[in-house]
C-alpha cells in the first residue's frame, strides 16, 4: 500500500521491475566481459579475471621461477589471484551495487557482499 491510502500502479511497477532487470543483465554481461588485474611480488605474478571473477591469465616473470624454492612461487600465485578478485568484487560493487539498491537490497549473486 502507498501512504496516504491509495493503491499501487501495478503496471508501472511491472515496467520499473523490468527495466531493473535489463539493467541488471546489461551490467553482468558487461563485468564478464570486463578484466581487472592482480598483481603480486612487486608485479612478478600477475593474475587476471574478469568482472564476473574467472580467471583469463597468469603472467609469472621468469625470475620468480627458483625450482628450490615452488612455495614461494605458489604464495605469489595465490596472492595475485587474490588481489584480482578483490579487484573484480570492487568492480562489482561499482556496476551492480547501485543497481541491486534499486531491487530492494541484496542482488541474489553469490559473492557480493550487498
Amino acid at each position: 500500500m502507498i501512504p496516504g491510502g491509495g493503491q499501487p500502479n501495478m503496471q508501472q511497477l511491472l515496467q520499473q521491475a523490468q527495466k531493473m532487470q535489463q539493467d541488471l543483465a546489461r551490467a553482468q554481461e558487461e563485468l564478464a566481459q570486463t578484466e581487472v588485474d592482480g598483481q603480486a611480488g612487486g608485479g612478478l605474478v600477475t593474475a587476471t579475471v574478469t568482472g564476473a571473477g574467472e580467471l583469463r591469465a597468469l603472467k609469472i616473470d621468469p625470475k620468480a621461477v627458483d625450482p628450490e624454492d615452488t612455495e614461494t612461487l605458489a604464495d605469489l600465485v595465490i596472492a595475485a589471484v587474490h588481489a584480482a578478485n578483490e579487484n573484480a568484487q570492487t568492480l562489482q560493487q561499482q556496476k551492480l551495487g547501485p543497481l541491486a539498491q534499486g531491487l530492494g537490497g541484496g542482488s541474489g549473486i553469490p559473492g557480493l557482499p550487498f
